[in-house]
C-alpha cells in the first residue's frame, strides 16, 4: 500500500529468525556484513541482543566523526534495520560504573566476552537506501518483493 501524501510504502511480510553468537575480538559490523552476504538477506532487523564490548565505535547525534570508546561495556540495546548493502543500527551501552551512552553503530565495536544476536529476516520485503532530500542522508526505502 502506498501513502501518496508522504510517499511511504507499507508492506506486510512473514519473517524467519536466525540466532548466532559472536566471539571475543569479533567486530560486530564486519560479522553482520558477512552473515548478510551468506544468507542473501534483502530486508531484516535486529530482534534481540545480549553481549559485551571491549571497544565501541559510535557516531553521536549531529556529529560527523566516529567516537571510539575503550573499556568494559554491556550492550543494553541494539536496534535497527539491515539490507543487502548495509545497515542502520543504534546501540546503547553501559560502562563499568553503570553510566549509559549510545549512538549510531560504526566499525570498531569489538566483542569482549560474547554477543548473542537474534535477527529477523523479512521474506516479502526488500530494503535499500536512497538519498533523502529531507534529511540529506541515504534513507530506508521499502519495496514489496512480491
Amino acid at each position: 500500500m502506498l501513502d501518496m501524501e508522504r510517499n511511504r510504502v507499507f508492506c506486510a511480510s512473514s519473517a524467519r529468525f536466525f540466532s548466532f553468537r559472536l566471539l571475543p575480538g569479533d567486530d560486530l559490523l564486519i560479522e553482520l556484513w558477512r552473515w548478510i552476504s551468506e544468507v542473501g538477506l534483502r530486508a531484516g532487523y535486529v530482534a534481540g541482543v545480549v553481549g559485551s564490548l571491549s571497544q565501541a565505535g559510535l557516531r553521536f547525534a549531529g556529529r560527523p566523526e566516529t567516537t571510539v570508546l575503550s573499556g568494559c561495556f554491556e550492550v543494553v540495546s541494539l536496534t535497527g534495520t539491515l539490507d543487502a548493502n548495509g545497515e542502520h543500527l543504534h546501540m546503547t551501552l553501559s560502562d563499568s560504573e553503570g553510566r549509559v551512552t549510545g549512538g549510531h553503530v560504526m566499525e570498531g565495536c569489538l566483542v569482549r566476552t560474547t554477543m548473542e544476536l537474534v535477527v529477523g529476516l523479512l521474506e516479502d520485503v526488500v530494503f535499500d537506501r536512497k538519498p533523502c532530500p529531507f534529511s540529506g542522508y541515504d534513507e530506508l526505502r521499502v519495496r514489496s518483493a512480491l
